[in-house]
């Protein structure tokens, strides 16, 4: 790159290449000789990488400042106790059928189960579709959104209680009612949990999912 020389003698200001640098010539006005100086190496400062900030771990949101994040693998025991929960719900659901004739099931009892199953299905969904780029939340924050999340979703089981059947006897006409209930049970996840809108769907869809099997194993229509 060129250098910048200043003559002694007469203070002219010229440039030359840097091919030229530590040899001596005239100056190109006055001819007084000059030594042309070496270039200027540019200081080079290596930064220590930053501190990291305080932890966002069980916030769900991003670190302003790299953290180790570690996958907490799913134990046996949580793999046994999910087993043994979904086993119970099936027998359950076949003894009320035994029960009470197909259909005939108290609505209190069905409530109580759209709430109970509720929260280990936000729980469990969340485990499965959370973004793995984010902290998860955990603890406390955790079972607050879990909880909201939940009684969402056993809340639109009563508004679909409220529905009239004329309005859901064939299945074209889900069509047009589906997307509503499907909509705000998304909505729900997304804003509990910090999911991508298909995450927060696939995440409604599995209580719907859960609870309609029970309902058909019960005696109930599915939907």
């Amino acid at each position: 790159m060129p250098i910048q020389v200043v003559c002694p003698g007469c203070k002219s200001r010229f440039t030359v290449s840097d091919q030229f640098a530590g040899r001596t010539g005239p100056c190109p006005k006055c001819k007084q000789s000059i030594t042309i100086p070496a270039p200027a190496a540019k200081a080079v400062t290596i930064h220590e990488p930053e501190a990291p900030a305080a932890s966002s771990q069980g916030t769900g949101r991003v670190p302003l400042a790299p953290i180790t994040s570690t996958e907490r693998p799913v134990s046996t025991l949580q793999f046994v106790v999910v087993a043994v929960g979904a086993v119970a719900c099936l027998i359950v659901a076949v003894l009320a059928r035994a029960a009470w004739q197909p259909g005939q099931a108290p609505q209190w009892a069905l409530a109580a189960a759209a709430v109970l199953l509720a929260f280990p299905c936000a729980a469990i969904g969340y485990r499965i579709t959370r973004n793995r780029e984010l902290e998860p939340y955990r603890g406390r924050s955790l079972a607050i959104r879990v909880t909201i999340c939940a009684l969402v979703y056993a809340a639109l089981w009563g508004v679909r209680a409220l529905v009239p059947a004329e309005m859901t006897t064939e299945m074209w006409q889900w069509l047009y009612v589906a997307p509503i209930f499907f909509g705000i049970g998304g909505l729900a996840s997304l804003a509990a949990f910090d999911l991508d809108w298909g995450a927060a769907v696939a995440h409604f869809s599995l209580y719907v999912l859960v609870t309609a099997t029970l309902r058909w194993l019960a005696g109930f229509p599915p939907i």
